[in-house]
């Protein structure tokens, strides 16, 4: 029987938990198989927990790694910090506290071993960083903490990895006699979509989605309210959030469905200028931002109605269409604007100017905090996601050429006609057309610029950025010896 593990929540539920710069992090990627936690040498770095599909060996769960354990219950950025590690311990099925063998048991190690114990499920020790003989004295140690013999690892190094094997594998293969997963074929009988076809238009969005969820990324400044959106969405206190700005700093995924629609929702750091980001962790962070946007197929925009459409709202707007992206612009803190009106008309005519490239976009005035205008993100979404997938046909494509080269020719080059033979969507997502021409590298952008603003109103594309390719030759499908 082929397994099917796409859906997280049917996944054995793995915790990383102990307190700070044990390396957590380090392990959480190499479980995951790739570098999705942000990892440095200060403490501290992790503050939001982060969940992924982790593997070991034949092993397969859902893997989530937590910030660092601290005694904290006021209203603090640590104390929260805590409240989201609880939560990740609530959820697991199994939690690996990890110490650092090289420092030896350290007191708080001993506090929170205390809490381990009480918990009714399973615990495993895990003694990081034991690649040489000065981690010697701490394993031995680690035995007084009540948590039986410890797993001896190198996250970094990659070592041990065997012995964690052996160690999870009587915990998984119990939750999963419980609790089997479906079978590839077993997923596919079922009906995994329950969509209002009215809402969402005549067209499937299963078909458009292919089995897999929409990949939708939030992202702008720091502060712009990101987290708090997400939170408001799910209807949970998923991620941290508070005051202070920057308080993101590794993109975070999260698994959602929203009225049958499976979305991933990936929160992600504000993102600064160039110029202002101050340390490697805000620039691992920004770069961490920047891969998110790239892997989106939607990006949601978050703006400050206090700082509405800024140069670096600009640049990162400039960035998702650069990316071919769709986009779609949220302005949050909307209740706080004093004259609504005269607010939008100015944004709207700072966009129309400095966005050209993807005109329509759609702009949604929203208040994360009161939940205003929350249920309009993400039909709004998938409307740009549809176009974004649109498909042109080729006869229709080439009468519409044709018109628009009769309304409008081409500039002359050196006194020669540039002439547009044939055109052809090579690709959607975003939609990618081909023109055949006799003279491809005279062709100036403005016309370029031209057809894909006529191309955006005849063909109903607003908002998608629209990419135009030129190529030097013939109607590649007219028959032989006909030009």
């Amino acid at each position: 029987m082929n397994i099917n593990t796409e859906h997280n929540d049917k996944l054995f539920s793995l915790a990383i938990v102990g307190r700070p710069n044990v390396g957590k992090s380090t392990l959480f990627n190499r479980l995951a198989g790739k570098k999705l936690a942000i990892i440095d040498d200060l403490p501290g770095v992790t503050r939001d927990r982060k969940e992924t599909r982790g593997q070991l060996v034949d092993l397969v769960f859902k893997l989530i790694d937590t910030a660092g354990l601290e005694e904290a219950f006021d209203e603090t950025l640590e104390a929260r910090m805590r409240e989201q590690t609880d939560k990740a311990l609530a959820d697991a099925d199994c939690i690996l506290f990890m110490i650092d063998s090289q420092a030896g048991i350290m007191p708080m190690d001993e506090h929170f071993a205390h809490i381990m114990r009480s918990m009714d499920k399973p615990v495993i020790l895990i003694a990081n960083k034991s690649e040489s003989k000065a981690s010697e004295h701490g394993v031995y140690e680690s035995y007084a903490l009540g948590l039986g013999d410890p797993v001896c690892i190198s996250a970094e190094h990659g070592e041990g990895m065997a012995n964690l094997f052996e160690a999870l594998q009587p915990h998984t293969d119990k939750f999963y006699e419980e609790n089997p997963l479906p079978s590839e074929d077993d997923e596919d009988e079922k009906d995994n979509f329950n969509y209002d076809v009215e809402e969402i238009q005549e067209e499937t969005i299963e078909s458009l989605l292919r089995g897999k969820p929409l990949q939708l990324a939030i992202v702008g400044r720091p502060n712009a309210g990101k987290s708090t959106l997400i939170n408001a969405l799910v209807k949970e206190e998923r991620l941290l959030t508070g005051p202070e700005a920057g308080i993101t700093r590794d993109s975070i995924a999260i698994d959602w469905n929203s009225n049958g629609i499976p979305i991933k929702l990936v929160d992600t750091a504000g993102l600064r200028r160039r110029s202002k980001i101050d340390g490697r962790i805000e620039k691992f962070s920004a770069m961490d931002t920047h891969r998110a946007i790239k892997y989106a197929q939607i990006v949601i925009l978050m703006l400050d109605a206090n700082l509405l459409m800024e140069k670096q709202d600009l640049t990162i707007a400039q960035e998702v269409v650069k990316e071919g992206r769709g986009l779609v612009i949220a302005i949050n803190k909307w209740d706080m604007v004093e004259d609504p009106a005269k607010t939008l008309k100015a944004f709207e005519d700072r966009l129309e100017i400095s966005l050209p490239q993807v005109k329509g976009v759609p702009v949604i005035t929203i208040s994360a905090k009161t939940k205003r205008n929350l249920s309009k993100i993400i039909p709004k979404a998938i409307e740009v996601f549809k176009l974004w997938n649109k498909r042109i046909p080729t006869g229709k494509l080439n009468r519409w050429l044709e018109f628009m080269q009769e309304a409008h020719p081409a500039p002359l080059t050196n006194g020669r006609r540039i002439r547009m033979r044939y055109a052809t969507q090579i690709k959607t997502r975003p939609p990618t057309f081909m023109l055949f021409t006799n003279k491809p590298a005279d062709l100036a952008d403005s016309y370029l610029r031209y057809l894909a603003n006529g191309m955006r109103k005849d063909f109903d594309l607003p908002s998608t950025p629209i990419r135009m390719l030129t190529k030097k030759g013939d109607n590649p499908y007219a028959p032989k010896g006909k030009k």
